[in-house]
């Protein structure tokens, strides 16, 4: 079931559906119930966050096929406990076999979960710091096929250093635009899409 000359999949429910979403059962669960849909809750973009930095070199459909997991493996990417771990449980994370077993990556949770710390206690919390990058609002994309998506913004690549800035890693400028096109901070549903006027609904 090819996408059409616009990137759109017409699948047999009769809805359509961006050109990634493709026929795997799990990504069209995933692109319907999950993808841009405004996320707020900091823990849950924590979450994503990580997991966005877990994909880069791999495909989304990997690290969503593992997701629970690296839940699992991760205390259920609860900020508090990921601090806490030490060196004992790197080596943990880097013998399980559920998960991508990459230290960097894995360290970089640790440190990340850190940062999300300080952020929480300096200021209005973590969900605020990356939504005032959008001034609390989705960006409503309008692209009609898929050669006018953008891989990276002026938005993404400022919250990106800021993220770096506080301790981040594997969070460059296309990782984050691709988080925030996930948490629905920036609606990039193709306009034909089933799912882009019922995302644009959520942030009125």
């Amino acid at each position: 079931m090819p996408p059409d000359a616009t990137g759109l999949i017409h699948h047999a429910d009769g809805r359509a559906r961006c050109w990634w979403a493709g026929t795997d059962a799990t990504y069209v669960a995933y692109h319907d119930t999950e993808w841009g849909m405004p996320e707020h809750d900091g823990r849950a973009l924590y979450e994503k966050l990580i997991l966005d930095g877990f994909q880069a070199g791999l495909s989304w459909i990997t690290i969503l096929r593992r997701r629970d997991a690296f839940r699992r493996a991760f205390a259920g990417f609860d900020p508090e406990a990921i601090a806490r771990f030490d060196e004992t449980d790197v080596e943990r994370l880097m013998g399980d076999t559920g998960i991508i077993r990459n230290r960097a990556k894995i360290v970089g949770t640790v440190a990340g979960a850190r940062a999300f710390l300080r952020i929480e206690e300096s200021g209005p919390g973590f969900s605020r710091f990356l939504w005032d990058f959008v001034e609390g609002s989705p960006i409503q994309g309008e692209a009609t096929s898929r050669t006018e998506i953008l891989t990276e913004t002026e938005v993404s690549r400022r919250m990106a250093k800021a993220l770096k800035a506080e301790g981040f890693s594997f969070c460059g400028p296309v990782i984050v635009h691709a988080f925030m096109q996930a948490v629905g901070m920036v609606n990039d549903h193709l306009v034909g899409c089933h799912r882009h006027a019922p995302c644009a609904a959520l942030s009125r």
